[in-house]
């Protein structure tokens, strides 16, 4: 088990070489820091803190301030843990990177979903609405709340409430590239939450040994290309250096006749 915090910074798309077209998600990294290392001795259990995303002291306060100084390190934003890990491969103060990843493997990721407020069951459980007709008078009422008996409303009807902004993880996605000198990873398809949110990778729980084959994506690589007339006059330069001994010889002996004339 692995993991890395980062940013959620979009979608867009990518081609292969054969013409295939892959959406994927955006995900920017900043270098995360361990800041705390778990065991089963002193904690109960195995896991790793990461922090990410560095602050201003001012917006800190001294206990997290105190906290991230033990990994000698500056304050940051989030600190999440990931449980499962083998804590002696990892160090207090480590920088963690986009190259613990590559290309095709398997992988969750989990974030907070988009809070969309207070909604009604249609939108927020998906039922159907009633006749559209004038005569209806029922469109997008919630239906009957309660039976004959036990004459309440059971524990967990589905009710209009708050929607959204809730924790949640799309498993067994796969990574379609790392790019180490931008630091950011795409994900085929897309995850939970908003621009600019946090999300977490993590190895795949359910197939932790995953890993296809990397696609071989299309370079957008710019190539300049030099313009003729330059071309031709580098290839002036060069004749003009590569002149024959002979010719050479032939010259000075003709400019030594001309003067013994």
């Amino acid at each position: 088990m692995k993991g890395i915090l980062g940013k959620k910074i979009g979608m867009t798309q990518v081609f292969t070489k054969e013409g295939k077209l892959i959406p994927v998600t955006v995900i920017e990294v900043e270098p995360n820091v361990v800041t705390q290392i778990k065991t089963v001795e002193k904690d109960g259990y195995d896991a790793i803190q990461l922090a990410t995303e560095t602050i201003r002291e001012s917006l800190s306060n001294k206990p997290a301030m105190g906290h991230t100084k033990k990994a000698n390190t500056t304050p940051k934003r989030f600190l999440r843990e990931i449980r499962g890990v083998n804590v002696n491969d990892y160090t207090l103060g480590q920088t963690i990177g986009v190259d613990i990843f590559e290309a095709g493997e398997i992988v969750d990721v989990t974030g907070t979903s988009k809070g969309k407020g207070f909604q009604g069951v249609i939108k927020r459980h998906n039922q159907s609405t009633g006749p559209m007709g004038h005569g209806s008078q029922y469109h997008r009422g919630v239906g009957s709340l309660g039976t004959m008996l036990p004459m309440h409303v059971l524990k967990g009807k589905k009710m209009p409430g708050q929607m959204g902004n809730v924790q949640r993880t799309v498993q067994n996605l796969e990574i379609v590239s790392v790019d180490t000198e931008n630091s950011v990873i795409l994900v085929k398809g897309n995850v939970p939450g908003p621009k600019k949110s946090l999300v977490m990778i993590r190895t795949a729980v359910k197939n932790p040994e995953g890993k296809n084959e990397a696609a071989d994506l299309v370079s957008y690589v710019e190539v300049v290309e030099t313009p003729i007339e330059e071309v031709n006059e580098v290839a002036e330069e060069v004749a003009v250096e590569e002149t024959p001994v002979e010719e050479v010889t032939e010259e000075v002996t003709e400019e030594q006749t001309t003067t013994e004339e």
